[in-house]
């Protein structure tokens, strides 16, 4: 399974990156219109790493091995929830991501039929099973800063403002911008027991901020 791969910009075009890796191999890796527009002003020949969802296009005749590249690993953790959807495989999903992340979550927590239905391949009734599947679970893509997105478990409280924090200094917040979110976060919810849980808080706490 390839997780990873870094190598120099070939060629860049219609959703599809064409990288060169040690060797002289060149790997194609499809990627979503809304982070390949991220990489707009990088040059060919310039080296980057992506993470990658590998997965194995099957017909009655052959199958294909296919890579979807992200820039981030939050990236690819908001794709792999988007595939658990029936009806969603990897290449629709990558397809239908063509708007910033943060606003398709957002309109996912919200319930906006409207705006999902604008997704390439995302009819109405396939808009109504993503939201009925990940409303509630995706808020914290939602914060994600477009330029550029982690977990479950038996923590203690540090250990999951830890982890929250750690998310959001990725998605470019300052720290103590981001501290001060957890808090007000926690104030408002004292029986958060996991990272993911924290983040849904913050996300849902800037949304009411907005109104």
């Amino acid at each position: 399974m390839i997780a990873r791969i870094k190598g120099k910009i070939k060629s860049k075009n219609s959703g599809k990156i064409l990288l060169e890796i040690a060797g002289g191999i060149s790997y194609e890796v499809l990627v979503p219109k809304s982070i390949i527009g991220n990489l707009d002003n990088v040059a060919d020949d310039s080296e980057i790493t992506l993470m990658t969802y590998h997965y194995f296009q099957t017909d009655p005749s052959k199958s294909i091995p296919v890579l979807i590249g992200f820039l981030n690993d939050i990236e690819k953790e908001f794709f792999e929830k988007f595939i658990t959807v029936s009806g969603v495989g990897p290449k629709a999903a990558c397809k239908a991501l063509s708007l910033p992340i943060s606003e398709i979550a957002e309109a996912i927590d919200n319930g906006d039929l409207t705006l999902l239905k604008t997704l390439p391949g995302i009819g109405e009734q396939r808009a109504k099973e993503i939201i009925a599947k990940l409303q509630g679970k995706v808020g914290k893509f939602g914060l994600i800063q477009d330029s550029c997105r982690p977990g479950k478990g038996s923590k203690t409280g540090e250990d999951v403002q830890e982890e929250a924090l750690s998310v959001l200094l990725q998605l470019q917040y300052k720290k103590k911008e981001a501290e001060g979110m957890i808090k007000n976060a926690l104030k408002r919810n004292s029986g958060i027991n996991s990272g993911e849980e924290l983040l849904n808080e913050v996300y849902k706490a800037r949304q009411r901020d907005k109104k």
